[in-house]
């Protein structure tokens, strides 16, 4: 069992960037993927980025070249760092893991059966 705590959401303005990180407390398996979502008010969890134990990462294709996910291994903990922040990305992000998995990893939300609360991210136009 873990527990996932997502930290650094906010408000920003179109154009600028904000990082969010996803402390993990409890057991963690030596593979296992990672991944955020978004929930943007009246549509459904989409998923934005993975990552894998095998350090490949996917990404949604409305994020690419502009976020990027990472992750330190020795904690773990889970960023995502999101530059050029559009009004359309404004939702409610989650982090979520799965075990066993790790190699190839996509942010299909079947996958994951550990979630955080959340934490909202604002783009003003």
């Amino acid at each position: 069992q873990v527990t996932l705590v997502e930290s650094g959401g906010g408000s920003v303005q179109a154009g600028g960037s904000l990082g969010l990180s996803c402390a993990t407390f409890g057991y963690m398996p030596s593979s296992y993927c990672m991944a955020w979502f978004r929930q943007a008010p009246g549509k459904e969890r989409e998923g934005v980025a993975a990552i894998g134990t095998d350090g490949r990462t996917s990404y949604a294709d409305s994020v690419k070249g502009r976020f990027t996910i990472s992750q330190d291994y020795s904690k773990p903990i889970l960023y995502l760092q999101m530059n050029s922040l559009k009004p359309e990305d404004t939702a409610m992000y989650y982090c979520a893991a799965e075990y066993g998995g790790g190699y190839g990893c996509t942010a299909r939300e079947s996958m994951y059966p550990y979630w955080g609360q959340g934490t909202q991210v604002t783009v003003s136009s």
